[in-house]
C-alpha cells in the first residue's frame, strides 16, 4: 500500500501523447529534402513505408505492403511500392546525396577525419560493392553499386564507388579502409592522388623488395602471437611503377583462450604502426551495418528482389536506419534510454546496444504502451506500490515524445 493520500491513477498521470509515427520516424532535415524532390503524395508514400520498416523490421516488398495503411486492397498496395522503386528521380544522387550532406555536417567538423570503409556483400543473387562512414562504432551507406556479376569487384568498379563517395567528402579528411578483396596497389597509387589516407589489408603472400633487390612474402618476416613490425617505404609486389608505400604488420597476441589465427598486413601511407592499426580496425563496424541490414535489421537478404530495386529500396532503408541512429543521440541526451532498453554497465568492455538498437526500439516500446493504457492503469490499481515508478516512465514518455517532436515536426 502507498502510504498518505490516495493516489487517482488517471488524474495523476501525465497526458496522453498521441503518436504521428510516420512522421517521427524520419528527422525532420531529411522531410525537408524529401518534400523538395518528390511529389508530395510519393512524399507521403515514404514515409508510411518507413514506418512500416521501423516497426517490421523486413524488407520484403510482400510484408511491406500487408502492412501499409492504406484502405486499399493488397495488390495495389504492392504495385503502389513497385512503381515507388520505380521512378525515375528515386535515385541515390536525387535523395542520399542530399541526406549524407547533413549526416556529415551533423557528426563531424570541417578538416576532421572520416573512415570510409569500403566492402562488398551479397543478399541472394544480388552483389552490392558499398562505401560506408563509421561513426560510433557502426557505419552508414554513402554510396553503393548492385554488381552485374557473382564474385570479387575490379579496380575499376572500387575506383568508381570510391571516386564518387570521396567527391561528398571535399572538407573532410578521409580515411580509406579495406579487407584483401582491395589490396591492389594500384588502388592505394590512385588513393594517394586523391589525397586520401587508406589501410589496405594485403595477402600473407604479398611480395615486398628488400634492400638486397630480393622480394620476400609478408608471411616470411617471422611475425609470431604478439609482436609486430613497421616495413616503411617499401616496393609491393614487381610492379615498379606504383611507388614506395608502408606496410604495418601485426600478430595479436592470444587473450583469455581467443587465438588469432594470423597476422595482419596493411599497405599504407600513414606513417605510425599504431596509427595505422588503429584505423584498420575501425572497418569491422561495416560488418555490424551489414548485420543491421540483414538478420539483425532489415533481413534485407529476404527481399528476393532484382538488382535495381534492391539498390532503390536500400534508399528508404538508408533514411530509416539514419533516422534511427539520430534518434538515439537525442534519446541518451535526454538519459531516458534505460528506459527503452537494457542498461549498460561499468563491468562490460562492449556496449549491449548500438545506437540504430536504441533508435528503431523506442517505437517497439511507445507503441504497445499506448495500445494497452487502459489495462496497464488497472493492473496497476490492484498493485499500487508500482504507482511512482510508472509515474517516472511516463514522464520518461512524455520527455522523449516532446523532443521528438520539437526536433522531427513535420515541416
Amino acid at each position: 500500500m502507498v502510504k498518505g493520500r490516495a493516489i487517482d491513477i488517471k488524474k495523476d498521470r501525465p497526458k496522453t501523447v498521441i503518436l504521428t509515427y510516420p512522421i517521427k520516424m524520419i528527422v525532420k532535415e531529411y522531410q525537408t529534402l524529401l518534400k523538395n524532390e518528390l511529389h508530395h503524395a510519393t512524399y507521403l508514400l515514404v514515409l508510411l513505408l518507413v514506418s512500416s520498416l521501423h516497426l517490421l523490421k523486413i524488407a520484403k516488398l510482400e510484408v511491406l505492403a500487408e502492412s501499409l495503411p492504406i484502405p486499399i486492397q493488397f495488390d495495389s498496395r504492392r504495385r503502389k511500392l513497385r512503381r515507388l522503386l520505380r521512378l525515375p528521380n528515386f535515385t541515390i544522387e536525387d535523395l542520399w546525396f542530399p541526406c549524407v550532406r547533413v549526416l556529415l555536417q551533423k557528426m563531424f567538423v570541417p578538416k576532421e577525419r572520416i573512415y570510409l570503409a569500403i566492402d562488398r556483400t551479397s543478399w541472394g543473387i544480388v552483389n552490392i560493392l558499398m562505401v560506408s562512414v563509421i561513426y560510433d562504432h557502426r557505419a552508414w551507406p554513402i554510396y553503393w553499386e548492385a554488381l552485374d556479376k557473382k564474385g570479387n569487384s575490379n579496380l575499376d568498379e572500387q575506383k568508381r564507388v570510391l571516386g564518387t563517395s570521396l567527391a561528398l567528402l571535399s572538407e573532410s579528411v578521409p580515411v580509406v579502409l579495406g579487407d584483401r578483396e582491395f589490396c591492389s596497389p594500384k588502388l592505394a597509387h590512385w588513393l594517394g592522388e586523391q589525397n586520401a589516407y587508406f589501410c589496405l589489408r594485403q595477402k600473407c603472400n604479398t611480395k615486398i623488395l628488400e634492400e638486397a633487390e630480393v622480394y620476400q612474402e609478408l608471411r616470411d618476416y617471422g611475425l609470431q602471437p604478439g609482436t609486430k613490425l613497421f616495413l616503411n617505404d617499401r616496393q609491393v609486389t614487381k610492379q615498379k611503377e606504383f611507388g614506395t608505400y608502408n606496410v604495418a604488420c601485426k600478430w595479436k597476441r592470444s587473450y583469455r583462450g581467443f587465438k588469432t589465427k594470423e597476422a595482419w598486413f596493411i599497405l599504407t601511407n600513414l606513417t605510425d604502426i599504431d596509427e595505422a592499426i588503429k584505423c584498420y580496425q575501425h572497418r569491422f563496424s561495416i560488418e555490424e551495418m551489414f548485420r543491421d541490414l540483414k538478420s539483425g535489421g532489415y533481413s534485407l537478404e529476404g527481399s528476393k528482389l532484382d538488382p535495381e530495386y534492391i539498390s532503390k529500396l536500400l534508399i528508404v532503408i538508408s533514411i530509416a536506419y539514419t533516422s534511427a541512429m539520430l534518434q538515439d543521440k537525442a534519446l541518451k541526451r535526454m538519459g531516458i534510454q534505460k528506459y527503452i532498453a537494457r542498461p549498460e554497465t561499468s563491468s562490460r568492455l562492449e556496449r549491449r546496444h548500438s545506437a540504430f538498437y536504441i533508435g528503431q526500439h523506442q517505437y517497439h516500446w511507445l507503441m504497445p504502451t499506448q495500445m494497452c493504457e487502459k489495462i496497464v492503469d488497472e493492473l496497476l490499481q490492484i498493485n499500487r506500490r508500482w504507482v511512482e515508478f510508472y509515474k517516472k516512465g511516463k514522464r520518461a514518455m512524455e520527455l522523449a515524445m516532446n523532443k521528438l517532436e520539437a526536433s522531427m515536426s513535420p515541416c
